[in-house]
């Protein structure tokens, strides 16, 4: 790290404010931040959602919408933010400050290719010809570690995987030689490997180029591995800044120490061996209606607590290919069981297979080959209307909350439509049974009356998660379900998850990339890749002793929340990674 004593800041924020109108009133987003970055340092904005950690950042290059009012003084370099017009700062993003986001699918235009939003980029702060322009994106796309730059630079972000969409944006926002980068949660949607790869390009770039990278995040391990020092916000305020091993070994505030003991981390599984639940308890009546949670006549009866709720055998995918071309088989013969109040966790990377195989099991995609049963019946190849009555047994929680909660619907009425499709539910015992939910999943009281576009993306997820548990499913087929919470949420929800499965006695299959998460819940894990099981096994034969090279490179890149430890990780993982990766 470049030496910052008695240097000017890249980046300063003095005494920031700001406040949004809106129907209801003013909100308070950021109140009185102060914090600045140095050449060559890292500085990571850490809190929860809401704590405006973003708001703070998207200021100093004048992002916030019309609605927002700002006060105090935000300065990069020399020049005073707060104070530009529109035109001026249009000339300074993407050459003094840039931005890499969250999402980007998003942030690339999808009509034009990668090579030319680059070019964009240069020809918007430089005087420079498009044969050159195109030259310097090839050699930008090289330096973000992008394979084949020469050919891809032609290509559109459609047909890149979400690793290479993020090269291409750090590509974009490095092209000018930016003093300042703003990175807002830039690896959240990312395998652990590429994750891994994105924040090592992250610190080359750092090292090479000397500009002040300003990381947004959640994830502490993001922090312990990239961050030179941490300022940790809640509700728009500043709670405590420290350099990161400080902070990590030390913390001086409850709060950072509540954050820190939120986090899951690898070694840390509490999951119960298969089997060991308690009996089904009895939904209580809340009074005032009625809930039915015991099963009708004529369905499945209840199955002992060791038998076999979800049997997979030898599950086939294949979509045909596009101007006939052979079909591309998504899954290939894959096996799995879960028994009642079992975790299986599947993980691999992005496009391994985990959510195809999840939504053949919820009978969402309809397999080519293969066997599928539930609680001993098969689900493949049943009719929608025999489909119906098995719904009730079964739980989704999608990856995106906005597919699961209808935009026309208040968050309580999406919640509490299973109740109302399946009549378990009625009267006053609905509210209370959704309010409850709600509570489980820590939505404030009067979330129920919001619309799903009024709440966050993490408060979308939570609310996802209750709709899924409202009818006590048999089987929970979880995909990423905590992958945008607050840690100190999302170790609340993983608590709630191992409670209502303790109680109730459901089977789960959990699909997610990260491994700390699965390590927590899960009792046995099945690695896939390129759609087959590569490894199977307990957690600890997974996680802790796994035998193939490719679940050794998945566990190893995942970052720990300990600066020490993730250094010496890093080094010791530095063999694994000597290969090249696609991504």
């Amino acid at each position: 790290m470049i030496e910052t004593v008695e240097r000017t800041p890249a980046l300063s924020i003095e005494s920031l404010s700001v406040t949004f109108a809106t129907d209801a009133g003013a909100v308070n987003a950021v109140c009185d931040v102060s914090y600045e970055v140095f050449p060559g340092e890292v500085l990571a904005i850490v809190g929860e959602s809401g704590s405006g950690k973003s708001v703070s950042s998207r200021t100093a290059i004048g992002l916030l919408p019309g609605t927002a009012r700002v006060r105090g003084l935000v300065t990069v370099g020399s020049d005073t933010i707060t104070s530009m017009s529109e035109k001026q700062l249009t000339a300074l993003r993407g050459g003094a400050i840039s931005m890499v986001f969250q999402e980007p699918g998003a942030a690339l235009d999808p009509l034009f290719t990668v090579g030319f939003q680059i070019m964009e980029a240069l020809r918007a702060h430089a005087d420079i010809g498009r044969k050159a322009a195109k030259a310097r994106a090839i050699e930008l796309l090289r330096m973000v570690g992008l394979p084949d730059p020469e050919h891809r630079v032609d290509f559109y972000p459609h047909q890149l995987s979400g690793g290479q969409k993020q090269r291409v944006m750090i590509a974009i926002a490095i092209a000018c030689e930016p003093t300042v980068i703003i990175a807002d949660e830039p690896t959240t949607a990312l395998d652990v490997t590429v994750q891994a790869e994105i924040l090592e390009l992250l610190r080359d770039l750092r090292d090479r180029l000397g500009s002040a990278i300003v990381l947004i995040t959640h994830n502490m391990g993001v922090v312990a591995d990239l961050a030179d020092r941490v300022v940790v916000m809640r509700s728009g305020r500043v709670v405590e800044t420290a350099p990161v091993d400080e902070l990590f070994a030390n913390p001086r505030e409850e709060y950072t120490r509540d954050l820190l003991a939120a986090v899951p981390h690898l070694g840390a599984g509490l999951a119960p061996a298969s089997g060991a639940v308690s009996p089904v308890a009895p939904q209580p009546d809340a009074g005032g209606g009625t809930v039915t949670m015991e099963r009708p006549a004529g369905e499945l009866p209840a199955v002992a607590a060791a038998e076999t709720v979800l049997k997979v055998t030898d599950l086939v995918v294949e979509f045909p290919g596009a101007l006939g071309r052979p079909a591309f088989r998504a899954v290939d013969e894959v096996s799995l069981t879960i028994g009642r109040g079992e975790t299986l966790g599947l993980v691999g990377e992005s496009g391994s297979g985990k959510s195809t195989i999840g939504r053949c099991v919820a009978a969402l995609q309809r397999p080519t080959a293969g066997r599928i049963r539930v609680l001993g019946e098969e689900v493949t190849g049943l009719s929608e209307r025999r489909l119906r009555p098995m719904r009730k047994r079964l739980g989704f929680v999608f990856q995106d909350p906005a597919t699961s909660l209808n935009p026309r619907l208040t968050v309580g009425q999406c919640v509490a439509e299973p109740l109302v499709v399946h009549r378990a539910a009625t009267g006053s015992a609905l509210r209370e049974r959704v309010r409850r939910l709600l509570d489980d999943v820590q939505l404030a009281a009067g979330t129920e009356n919001r619309y799903p576009h009024e709440l966050s993306g993490g408060q979308r997820q939570r609310a996802s998660l209750a709709r899924a548990l409202v009818l006590n499913p048999d089987l929970l087929i979880a995909d990423e379900p905590t992958s945008a919470l607050d840690v100190s949420v999302q170790a609340t929800v993983l608590e709630i998850f191992a409670g209502l499965q303790r109680e109730f006695g459901w089977a789960c299959l959990f699909i997610s990339h990260d491994l700390a998460v699965v390590d927590q819940l899960a009792a046995r894990i099945a690695v896939l890749r390129n759609g087959s099981v590569v490894e199977q096994g307990t957690r600890d034969e997974i996680l802790r002793h796994p035998t193939q090279e490719y679940t050794q490179r998945l566990v190893a890149a995942v970052p720990v929340p300990d600066p020490v430890e993730q250094r010496r990780r890093r080094a010791a993982s530095a063999a694994l990674f000597a290969t090249d990766h696609s991504e």
